[in-house]
């Protein structure tokens, strides 16, 4: 749950700050799985209290559970300004290209060394300092991918991380730049 909320909250902003019907929609998606997951918890919980003591042991699991369950709501309500086509007003864009960690979007092009590759075979992370949060492969999306995941050209990456990072990213998604040369 934290996991998805996390991303969540990530691809909300990216929603907006993108446009991305398709990116809210996928966080309305995600926002129902943890209210299952969240329900499941409830009953297991409920389960598994035998006495006053055991009642008492869950209770702070049942609050990480609703806390967790309040970010993944509001994540959908950031979603939600997207879907109903309200446009965030410039001083937000500005604001999130301030902050220390921004949210981009990049395709990777046709020639690109990406393509092909998995995460961990071009430490992606490790040299350009971006964390790939999503993938939109044609019409459907991969989540916190892993070092296992595999690029493929045409995959649109959601990645968060430093400006400086985010441009290394963008030049090797284009062909523009070698993995050698970072």
């Amino acid at each position: 749950m934290k996991n998805l909320s996390e991303l969540m909250v990530d691809l909300a902003y990216s929603a907006l700050l993108f446009n991305s019907r398709d990116a809210a929609e996928e966080v309305k998606k995600l926002e129902n799985k943890v209210n299952r997951l969240n329900y499941e918890i409830k009953k297991e919980s409920l389960l598994a209290a035998r006495s006053v003591e055991d009642a008492e042991e869950l209770t702070a699991l049942l609050e990480v559970g609703q806390a967790t369950e309040n970010i993944a709501d509001a994540a959908k309500d950031i979603a939600e300004l997207v879907l109903k086509g309200i446009k965030p007003h410039p001083v937000f864009k500005m604001v999130m290209e301030e902050s220390d960690e921004i949210i981009v979007r990049v395709t990777i092009e046709e020639g690109s060394e990406l393509a092909g590759r998995s995460l961990g075979e071009i430490l992606l992370g490790t040299r350009t300092g971006m964390r790939i949060i999503a993938i939109r492969r044609g019409e459907s999306w991969i989540y916190g991918p892993d070092r296992n995941t595999v690029l493929a050209e045409d995959d649109i990456l959601i990645a968060k991380g430093n400006e400086a990072g985010a441009e290394l990213l963008r030049k090797l998604a284009k062909n523009e730049m070698s993995l050698d040369e970072l």
